[in-house]
């Protein structure tokens, strides 16, 4: 009976526990849906520069959440979306980021992979090219007319 109880109790415990562990924004919602959704959408395009592979959203780091209090506290003195980033930029630099833009800085890295697969295929056409004309010369050869 008592170990019944204290299994019970443990498992309550660990439930609410559990629970607590998942709240990672404790911030109250906005009253305003929309400035919420825009509260959202900038914590999940901003990179957590302690965990480098979560957005702010999703992480629970202390720097995440003053990060998170700074945007929350932004967009509730009006600022714009683009001012917020900019802030963000000017501060932390282009990794805060989560999605990268595209500058004359890292343009070739954007570039890349088209540049990669155009070369590649010129390389390609090129090659199978040359093999067609050398077997077109073979069958031509002085042993093709000879039976």
């Amino acid at each position: 009976m008592i170990a019944a109880v204290l299994r019970a109790s443990l498992l309550a415990v660990l439930l609410v526990l559990g629970v607590t562990a998942h709240a990672i924004d404790a911030e109250d919602a906005f009253d305003d849906p929309v400035l919420q959704e825009r509260y959202e959408n900038i914590n999940r395009e901003l990179r957590c520069l302690v965990c480098q592979n979560q957005t702010i959203a999703d992480s629970n780091a202390t720097l995440a959440q003053d990060l998170r209090r700074e945007v929350r506290d932004m967009i509730a003195a009006g600022q714009t979306d683009a001012q917020i980033r900019e802030f963000m930029i000017e501060r932390y630099g282009d990794f805060v980021l989560y999605r990268p833009r595209m500058t004359a800085g890292n343009f070739l890295l954007w570039a890349a992979p088209v540049l990669l697969l155009l070369i590649g295929a010129i390389v390609l056409v090129r090659v199978v090219r040359r093999r067609a004309q050398e077997t077109d010369l073979a069958a031509d050869g002085p042993e093709a007319g000879q039976s």
